[in-house]
């Protein structure tokens, strides 16, 4: 699927103060069909909506589904650099998928901004002066699940996690943290959906609380599950599988579970409400923790290419750096390694009138920054 060039909408009529020689093309390859397409929609929308409100005329977006599929995704993104001659790449969700094309992308000479995954790999030994993630590096986001669980008293938990690198980098980041003693660890298919097995050795375990990644429909699946099943431990999750789009689906089977993000709807700041206040006019819904890394990554792109031109690769590199935009999560800025260093949140699913939603109940980490950043040689 090729999306418009924004040059091409009449109601986008400004253009930032000539930084750039000729438009700007971003290849977005994202996941827009199958299980984990709400993820890929949400970052393409969020995108989009920043470019949208910008009004720049300077910037084509080429937008892709790689079908959650690894190479298919490399068959895009070869496309993409080779014949699309695209000038940055963004969109991909998925560790695996990211770790089968971007350190390709970047060894041609393009810029890969990552709206999601942020595997360790990309963040330690294998960072590239060209590769940004606006997100999160993989781990984050379970370490605050980890810090919470201590906060908590949890002292015997049992996790679990798919079998890819995401899902590695996860229950690292958790142990990495958690102070506590493991009750079990598995690992599962990725795309699994019946956890039937997984509860009974929960049931089994001994355990006095669980901590599970499981992102889109596989979270859906295990939680719905899960509250079928009795067992009536305390859950620890990340965002991924408590945001916004997933909640509707899980329903009751999410209140009350604590879950962390560097994002809420309900961070206070002018950016933010106006954010949330816009995507939901422009779209009908609520947005998504990954909504909002689109967004924040667009804006990321948008205050580089008003001060240095694409095919200045050591200026415009330069002014990614300065990370000079207003984030959705209001304090913002790039590591050595090019990954965020910011705070982390506590969330608990609520209901708002028929809504399940989030509120943010506290900070698990202030200005935190990823365990890789001291092995990366940039």
């Amino acid at each position: 699927m090729k999306l418009v060039t924004m040059a091409a909408a009449a109601a986008l009529a400004v253009s930032v103060a000539g930084a750039q020689a000729e438009p700007v093309k971003v290849g977005m390859i994202t996941t827009l069909s199958g299980g984990g397409a709400g993820l890929g929609i949400d970052v393409r929308d969020g995108f989009m909506l920043a470019v949208k409100q910008s009004g720049n005329e300077e910037i084509e977006v080429i937008v892709e589904d790689d079908q959650q599929k690894p190479d298919v995704a490399v068959q895009l993104s070869d496309k993409m650099v080779q014949a699309e001659k695209v000038d940055v790449l963004t969109g991909i969700i998925w560790s695996n998928l990211a770790m089968a094309v971007i350190p390709s992308v970047t060894a041609q000479g393009k810029f890969y901004l990552s709206p999601n995954a942020g595997p360790s790999q990309l963040a330690g030994k294998g960072c590239h002066p060209n590769y940004f993630n606006v997100a999160w590096q993989n781990d984050n986001l379970h370490e605050a699940a980890g810090a919470y669980a201590n906060f908590a008293e949890l002292k015997n938990t049992f996790i679990l996690a798919p079998n890819y690198p995401a899902g590695q980098d996860a229950l690292t980041g958790f142990k990495r943290f958690y102070k506590g003693e493991l009750a079990g660890e598995i690992y599962t298919k990725l795309g699994q959906t019946d956890y039937a097995a997984e509860i009974a050795q929960i049931r089994a375990s001994g355990a006095d609380g669980v901590f599970f990644f499981l992102p889109g429909g596989m979270g859906i699946s295990f939680l719905k599950q899960y509250k079928d099943s009795g067992v009536d431990l305390p859950v620890v999750g990340p965002a991924f599988s408590f945001d916004q789009g997933i909640l509707q689906a899980v329903g009751d089977a999410a209140l009350g579970v604590k879950n962390t993000s560097q994002w809420s709807k309900d961070i206070d700041n002018e950016t933010n409400k106006a954010f949330v206040e816009s995507f939901q006019a422009e779209y009908g819904r609520l947005p998504s923790l990954y909504a909002s890394q689109g967004f924040d990554t667009a804006n990321l792109l948008l205050s580089a290419m008003a001060k240095a031109d694409v095919n200045d690769a050591d200026a415009f590199r330069a002014a990614l750096e300065e990370a000079d935009f207003k984030s959705t999560r209001g304090n913002f800025r790039f590591g050595p390694n090019h990954h965020p260093i910011q705070d982390i949140y506590v969330r608990e699913v609520i209901k708002e009138g028929d809504v399940y939603t989030n509120k943010i109940i506290g900070t698990a980490l202030t200005s935190h920054a990823d365990a890789y950043w001291s092995e990366c040689s940039m």
